[in-house]
């Protein structure tokens, strides 16, 4: 291709604001197909035994790709098949419990076609996405979605942009509308999604990080505040608790606490811990979300907060603990 120079004074901002306003205008017409076919196209896929299989050519293979993987990832098991490749074997993968949701601005994609007269002989559900109604892979399949926009953003009307973009949120509107509908959780979502940060925020509980055992910083009630600073040196923690034989809380004493006691003015070698403990302390149980505890210790300004049955002593969380797992 010959060089091209760059013509004076093109506005690159608004050749941008053309594009999103010509896409925002196809989005705006997406709304009336969100019709009876929308439900039809939802209640099978709701009721469906197996799983949603989705196709599409080119820049619609992007999209479906991308389709598939929310459906999987918001409760609709699914997954996506190049057409050429179901063509030479991986048709295989489709089963007669499965649905197909086949995409295609045109409507007319060779590699699709060839694949509607199988699907049939399987009776596998066809739900054609298409700009056309009356195209081929329209009248074929058993619910048709249209995503007719007024037109592309390429200004010469080739490549799929505002097309593309419609076909995008018309899959999401069919996830969210299926995620609603089986009252899919956050929770259920990060089990989809374990590995990332997401999945941490979602599943960890206090109790997978706690400092459990002789772990824990303590010391009883008649220790001395020696003893006390020593049993925070040795755990590390910038703290320890205050309880008795059976692990019963009585009380807290931090490094914040110690620097008040210097404050006082009296003699450190003569107090008892019980002296200068802060009565009870913040707490929260086992089951309690990692993130919940993490937004409590943030709220009150606090480093560590106590894992406790009542006031039966469980564990310790620590911040560092927090930033270990991944949880800030």
């Amino acid at each position: 291709m010959s060089q091209i120079n760059l013509q004076p004074g093109f506005d690159f901002q608004q050749a941008g604001r053309d594009v999103l306003k010509i896409e925002r205008e196809g989005l705006d017409q997406l709304e009336q197909y969100i019709n009876s076919d929308f439900t039809q196209a939802c209640e099978r896929m709701f009721y469906c035994q197996g799983k949603v299989v989705v196709m599409g050519m080119g820049k619609s293979g992007h999209i479906g790709k991308k389709m598939a993987a929310t459906f999987a990832s918001t409760g609709t098991p699914s997954f996506f098949v190049h057409p050429g490749e179901a063509s030479h074997g991986d048709l295989g993968m489709v089963s007669a419990q499965d649905i197909v949701i086949a995409i295609s601005n045109s409507g007319e994609s060779n590699e699709i076609l060839a694949l509607i007269p199988v699907l049939k002989r399987l009776h596998v559900p066809l739900i054609c996405i298409t700009s056309r109604p009356e195209s081929s892979m329209g009248k074929a399949a058993d619910i048709h979605l249209c995503v007719k926009v007024p037109q592309e953003a390429c200004p010469l009307g080739l490549a799929p942009t505002s097309s593309t973009t419609a076909t995008l949120v018309m899959g999401d509107a069919l996830a969210v509308a299926m995620l609603k509908a089986r009252g899919f959780t956050a929770e259920d979502f990060a089990l989809s999604h374990p590995g990332g940060a997401l999945g941490r925020k979602l599943l960890l509980r206090v109790s997978d990080i706690m400092h459990s055992g002789d772990e824990i910083p303590h010391v009883s009630k008649d220790a001395s505040l020696r003893d006390a600073l020593l049993e925070i040196t040795r755990k590390n923690m910038g703290m320890t608790v205050i309880c008795d034989d059976l692990m019963k809380i009585e009380g807290i004493f931090t490094d914040g606490d110690l620097r008040r006691v210097f404050d006082m003015g009296v003699d450190l070698h003569t107090l008892n811990i019980a002296d200068v403990m802060t009565v009870g302390g913040i707490r929260v149980r086992p089951t309690v979300l990692a993130v919940d505890a993490l937004n409590l210790m943030q709220s009150r300004h606090i480093t560590s907060v106590l894992v406790a049955d009542g006031d039966q002593l469980l564990g310790v969380v620590h911040m560092h603990d927090m930033l270990r797992a991944g949880v800030v």
